[in-house]
């Protein structure tokens, strides 16, 4: 490719919408263009990874005997309504009518149309195990999209799902997805992906697993632990609280607390810890806008997906009313009616002397014992981990909380399809069985954009070997030299029939921008052919990686250290394939 003839342009500024590296490198590199609030068009370099980052992920699932299918991105909503997700999954699933009237839906994720593909031939226990895949475009109407490709609204994605007729194979086969998801990550250039448990959210099953790229930029927060290398998603880790009774047992009695409606005004209200109070946090059934109030010690935090599952239902932050029960500031267990959906978290379990709303504006209780004075109730893990926190693994109080972009997840589904979607086989004994089912996605477009953002320097993306949209970026820094053109020209038709992918700068540009440009693409060698080197009978080679410095190389022995380059760094990335 002749950079003089490659669509798209490059650019100084950093655009100001773009908050992260990844995201302002993309757009001012000329990879991707806004068409709509998270929708994207790319341009050849971003079609060239992505296309290297499919490949990849192609090689390790036909290893896996998976077999390639093409699922419609439309599809009709009564699919989606036989497995009850067309009615339990929010607005991001977009719905529409076609000009009959039919009910249909842009799909966000394939699992209804796998069982629908396979429920008719897959009716023998004889035709299993086996996998099916896809890359595909998808589209989630994302509330807020952001950070460029990291969160988008429509993108491409791998996403596969195997059939088993027990646990134990299911079991099995996941474990070499898990194995093959690593090598995939190590292949495009991020072994330090974390394999980290997750919650299993809309796709259902009971166990699951995040590959999480660490890095600031990221918008999930990750528990590891540095003692014995527990590590979860946030939403998915146990909270584990040791409680002391630092105020001893008292009788509870009502107290005035005028204008302390938030915890910290409480706290310096009444010169009592956070650790000695009882938070309530509200929220409401997507059903029926029901209650529900989650009483937490004050110095934590709900998790909603813990939450969520704990209540069995889709829920959301609670509107407060006039005509509700409820006092803002002021909630407390003791009084509330049966209307309302009560749950306690384990942070307050064993604590003597609590404070807590008494319902009524202006006024707390304290002493307020959770059984002696509300009843014995069920505990339930509601809360967020947090820095410092015990480990649920070892027991230390080690746990460090870090960021990180889920680059690729892994699910056993179970029977939560099948069954949902009337989907049996006969078994050998003649009985009727629903299939067991696993999911394993990868977004493409995610990934490349993730590999960015941990993989680049002030001047823009340094894209591994594996995955880079040319392998060797040649500049002609005089290509109104007519020996300099010459010799750049022959050098890139000896590059393109050695079948090295090279892009060529072949245009009338100054030095600085045409190496800025080079930059941005960050192709990982760069060749120079100028006037000065050729004095000289030499070219000029250097890594964008900067492992090799402007390298003077004779012109004969061009291609030969070119070759070496291009075998040195693509046998690193495989140093760490296991």
């Amino acid at each position: 490719m002749k950079l003089s003839k490659m669509i798209g342009d490059r650019f100084k500024e950093r655009p100001a919408n773009c908050l992260i590296d990844s995201h302002a490198f993309m757009v001012r590199g000329g990879y991707i263009k806004n068409v709509a609030n998270g929708i994207y068009s790319q341009f050849p370099p971003m079609k060239r990874i992505s296309q290297k980052i499919e490949n990849i992920i192609r090689d390790e699932m036909d290893k896996l005997e998976g077999q390639e299918v093409l699922f419609p991105v439309v599809l009709p909503g009564s699919l989606w309504e036989e497995s009850g997700r067309y009615e339990s999954v929010g607005s991001e699933l977009l719905r529409f009518t076609d000009r009959t009237g039919s009910k249909m839906v842009l799909g966000m994720t394939h699992e209804e149309a796998a069982v629908q593909l396979v429920r008719e031939y897959a009716n023998s226990y004889a035709k299993y195990p086996f996998m099916i895949y896809q890359i595909q475009t998808k589209f989630r109407d994302e509330a807020r999209p952001r950070a460029g490709l990291i969160r988008v609204r429509e993108f491409t994605m791998k996403d596969a799902y195997s059939f088993h007729t027990s646990q134990e194979d299911l079991e099995q086969y996941y474990a070499k997805v898990y194995d093959a998801y690593a090598r995939i990550f190590a292949r495009c250039g991020i072994p330090e992906v974390a394999i980290v448990a997750s919650d299993s959210g809309m796709m259902g099953g009971s166990i699951s697993h995040e590959y999480m790229l660490l890095t600031p930029a990221g918008e999930d927060s990750i528990a590891t632990c540095p003692e014995c290398g527990y590590s979860a998603n946030v939403e998915a880790a146990a909270s584990i609280i040791q409680n002391e009774n630092k105020i001893p047992l008292a009788d509870m009695e009502e107290v005035a607390t005028p204008g302390t409606g938030t915890i910290e005004e409480l706290c310096d209200f009444l010169n009592i810890p956070a650790e000695n109070t009882c938070k309530a946090v509200v929220y409401q059934r997507n059903a029926d806008d029901s209650y529900i109030v989650a009483f937490i010690r004050g110095d934590l935090d709900i998790n909603e997906t813990k939450l969520t599952k704990a209540v069995g239902e889709a829920i959301h932050p609670a509107v407060i009313t006039d005509d509700c029960e409820l006092t803002a500031g002021f909630i407390g267990p003791v009084g509330l009616s049966d209307k309302i959906t009560v749950l306690f978290d384990h942070s307050v379990k064993g604590i003597d002397y609590l404070v807590t709303g008494a319902n009524k504006p202006d006024a707390h209780y304290q002493g307020f014992n959770v059984e002696r004075d509300y009843g014995k109730v069920e505990y339930f893990d509601l809360a967020k981990i947090i820095e410092g926190g015990i480990c649920p693994n070892c027991g230390k109080p080690v746990i460090q909380i870090s960021r990180g972009i889920e680059v690729g997840n892994i699910f056993q589904l179970g029977t939560k399809y099948s069954k949902a979607m009337n989907f049996t086989y006969t078994d050998e004994n003649g009985e009727s069985q629903y299939p067991i089912m696993g999911c394993y996605g990868i977004g493409v477009g995610r990934m490349a954009a993730s590999i960015c953002e941990v993989r680049h320097d002030d001047y823009g993306p340094i894209w591994p070997i594996t995955i880079a949209p040319w392998q060797v970026h040649l500049c002609c820094l005089r290509s109104d030299d007519v020996e300099c053109k010459a010799k750049a020209d022959a050098l890139y038709e000896t590059l393109q029939n050695k079948g090295i992918e090279v892009i060529y700068d072949d245009r009338k540009v100054r030095p600085g921008a045409m190496f800025a440009d080079a930059d941005l693409l960050g192709v990982p060698v760069r060749v120079v052919v100028s006037p000065r080197n050729l004095t000289e009978n030499v070219v000029e080679i250097s890594t964008r990686d900067k492992a090799i410095d402007k390298q003077k190389i004779p012109v004969n022995d061009t291609i030969t250290e070119i070759e070496k380059i291009i075998k040195k760094l693509t046998d690193d990335i495989y140093k760490n394939v296991k």
